[in-house]
């Protein structure tokens, strides 16, 4: 069972790497200059709404795999997982149902109180769901032995961990700016790295438990 647990959380961890990575190629892009809106609107919050249902499978299998005197981490992991997927997948759901296709009609001004702009309510609710998601990272690194490969898996949850702080001042320093956007661009790096590392290590643990 903890075989087949492992490859589902594997293979979850995998999706969840890749829609981190989409998410941040779009991000690039649109900070270059080469997307318009809506095209930079609806691939942001598509591909950033791709990441929520495979990384809550990828912490529920972690979760499965662990042995019961780690699972206090991993448990306290899958709440603030829960907590992330809730607020990031109001607001993204928000933003490509409603918010879009008003601003394309003409109709914003009757749903302008959801559109996500900086320190917005919506704003709010993605700081939330990213800051939670900081926590997840650090709540799991007691999950992983300090030795081998897993050494390097506690690596990559710590360095998203610190990189948390960062994304809270991107998000509630006073006045938002592109250059303020800069600030937090580890996390393209250190979101991806650990949500591949944490498949990897669940690929590992499920090939030894067969």
């Amino acid at each position: 069972m903890a075989g087949s647990i492992g490859e589902v959380g594997y293979r979850a961890g995998l999706a969840a790497f890749a829609a981190a990575v989409a998410y941040d190629v779009v991000q690039i892009a649109q900070v270059a200059g080469l997307l318009r809106f809506p095209l930079d609107e609806i691939l942001i919050y598509g591909t950033a709404l791709c990441i929520v249902v495979p990384f809550v499978l990828e912490m529920v299998a972690l979760q499965h795999v662990v042995p019961h005197d780690k699972r206090f981490w991993t448990h306290a992991a899958l709440a603030f997982t829960i907590a992330y997927a809730v607020f990031v997948t109001a607001n993204y759901v928000v933003q490509l149902s409603t918010v879009i296709p008003a601003k394309l009609a003409g109709t914003l001004d009757a749903v302008r109180v959801l559109d996500q702009t900086p320190h917005s309510l919506f704003w709010d609710f993605d700081a939330i769901g990213y800051i939670s998601m900081g926590l997840v990272s650090l709540l799991a690194v007691p999950a992983f032995e300090n030795a081998g490969f897993e050494r390097w898996v506690r690596v990559s949850l710590i360095a998203n961990a610190l990189v948390t702080p960062l994304i809270s001042v991107v998000y509630f320093y006073p006045t938002y700016s592109t250059t303020l956007l800069f600030l937090g661009f580890p996390w393209a790096i250190t979101a991806p790295w650990f949500m591949l590392m944490v498949a990897l290590a669940m690929r590992r643990r499920g090939m030894a438990a067969r």
